[in-house]
Parts: structure tokens; C-alpha cells; sequence
């Protein structure tokens, strides 16, 4: 994993962003909402301003591609893994697996003891991949985003040794 710190890195990202998001939830939310999330959440300026709150991104790398990233938020006890994305044609092949190790072993440096995230309640595949890792869902939460868009997601937790 490269960290993000350079504003051609959180370009890689917003590339990259807008290729995974388009196609894979432009079925399940929508193509305006997807619009509205990427330049609300993943646009470099939006990623800037998350860093200054405490989020670090880093970019996953395949044999020197960028093929996706991750952001992290420690929080009081707990990791928040607010981004773990990968691109769909280098799906399958152990990719996210890697990632996630790389998040728990920055939970285990952190000293904190679970990892958290949100997935959208449609999302049925990464529930299923997150319940396979260790995740239990914790529940819905639905979260206004303005401009009439919600996120409608499970808070997913791991618990960690």
C-alpha cells in the first residue's frame, strides 16, 4: 500500500474512484447519486479536507498499477475503514484479502481493538466477502447526505485479537 500525501495521488484516486463507483453502484443507488457521492466524497478536494480530519488513503498497487485504495479513520477503540475499493477486473484475485490484512495489522499498530465500516444494504456480495473476514453486521444506519440522498448502509464490525 502507498500512502496518499501528493494531490497527483488523490488524482490517482478520483480516476480510480470514478471507475469503480460508476460501475458498480450506479445499479444499486443510481447514476445521480453516485454523480452527487463522488464529487461530495472522493473528488480531490473532498479527500484533502478528510485528511485534515484525519483520514489517511492509501493507494493499492499491482506490479506498479493502481488498481485501488483504502481510507482509514482511527477513532476512540476503533479502526473506521471508510473506503476499501478495489477495480472490478482485478477482483477475485486476493486483492481485497491483502488489503484487509494491511488494515487489521494498522488496527494492531494503532492498538485498537475492532474495525469498522459501513456497506450499503444492497450490497449483498461485500456483505457476503465482510461476513467471510470476520464482520458482523451491527445493524442499519441511514444517513442523510443531502441533496434528497441518503446512505442507506449496515455498520459491519470485526473485532480484533
Amino acid at each position: 500500500m502507498v500512502p496518499v500525501i501528493m494531490r497527483q495521488d488523490f488524482e490517482v484516486i478520483e480516476r480510480l474512484a470514478n471507475k469503480i463507483w460508476i460501475s458498480h453502484y450506479t445499479p444499486i443507488i443510481g447514476k445521480d447519486q453516485v454523480a452527487y457521492m463522488l464529487e461530495k466524497f472522493q473528488s480531490v478536494k473532498a479527500m484533502q479536507d478528510q485528511i485534515m480530519e484525519g483520514f489517511k488513503y492509501y493507494i493499492i498497487t499491482l506490479k506498479g498499477s493502481s488498481v485501488g485504495y483504502i481510507a482509514l479513520k482511527p477513532e476512540i477503540d476503533t479502526l473506521f475503514l471508510s473506503k476499501i475499493y478495489v477495480l472490478d477486473t482485478h477482483r477475485g484475485k486476493g486483492i481485497g484479502r491483502d488489503a484487509m490484512a494491511f488494515v487489521e495489522n494498522k488496527a494492531h499498530i494503532c492498538k485498537l481493538k475492532q474495525i469498522r465500516l459501513t456497506v450499503n444494504i444492497h450490497n449483498t456480495k461485500a456483505i457476503n466477502v465482510y461476513e467471510n473476514m470476520g464482520f458482523h453486521n451491527n445493524g442499519p444506519i441511514v444517513a442523510d447526505i443531502g441533496n434528497g440522498f441518503v446512505m442507506d448502509d449496515y455498520e459491519m464490525i470485526k473485532v480484533i485479537n
